[in-house]
């Protein structure tokens, strides 16, 4: 692929020899940034895991003490109570079986979703729409409860969602380029807390393998994945 004369002096910046530390990391992001916008700063991780195996399997989530830097569009498949709930908690979306066929013909102006348990024989269906994308709700993440209103606030407060894909690679944002070092560095280490917490017991050998900063339109910038602890006491020397 042919880049541009801005990723290419961008790329230039970055020592592709080099582990960064998270704070060098995350200064570096912003420097490289080649966006006119207020890009996001996103991690990738290469895991020790073999996503295959249900038992090695990685998916969580994680409420960001500094956010996203956006406000998420939430979809919620309930009715009654729990519509009103949804509704009061500044869901953007609600509704049930009419919602449900929308989202089936391809409607997806959205970016998360949560549902009600007792629709959930009915959202079952949008698995090939939604799954694809990581949006089908799940117990396991939170979005499929009766607690709609919570689940609503998380989101939209900076909770989110994270799964190994088939290549055990792992994806998540930690802000935006307007965040200030400490708040980058801050939400990518309450990430990481996550991510390792969920270490499967099955998984041998090094967890951790590669870890790389970059913005939306940015180049890659390694990570020592061996700092774990203390990230922002580079900030504070």
């Amino acid at each position: 692929m042919k880049r541009s004369k801005g990723h290419r002096n961008a790329a230039a910046k970055i020592d592709r020899e080099s582990l960064y530390s998270p704070v060098q990391a995350a200064k570096l992001a912003k420097e490289t940034n080649v966006a006119k916008f207020d890009a996001t700063v996103e991690v990738a991780l290469r895991l020790g895991v073999d996503p295959r195996k249900a038992d090695q399997m990685v998916r969580g989530t994680v409420n960001l003490p500094h956010g996203t830097g956006k406000t998420a569009r939430v979809l919620v498949f309930a009715t009654g109570d729990r519509a009103e709930e949804a509704r009061a908690a500044g869901a953007d979306i609600v509704g049930a079986d009419e919602l449900i066929d929308e989202v089936a013909k391809g409607r997806l102006d959205f970016d998360a979703v949560v549902a009600t348990p007792d629709l959930m024989g009915k959202v079952g269906r949008l698995g090939r729409v939604l799954g694809p994308r990581g949006l089908m709700p799940n117990p396991k993440t939170g979005t499929v409860t009766p607690a709609v209103g919570k689940a609503v606030t998380d989101i939209k407060g900076g909770k989110i969602e994270f799964r190994v894909d088939r290549h055990a690679n792992l994806h998540f944002i930690i802000g935006k380029v307007s965040f200030d070092d400490r708040q980058l560095v801050e939400n990518y280490a309450a990430a990481l807390d996550e991510v390792l917490r969920l270490k499967p017991s099955a998984a041998k050998g090094r967890y951790l393998k590669k870890i790389t900063f970059s913005t939306s339109m940015g180049p890659g910038i390694p990570v020592d994945p061996n700092v774990t602890r203390a990230m922002t006491a580079e900030l504070d020397a």
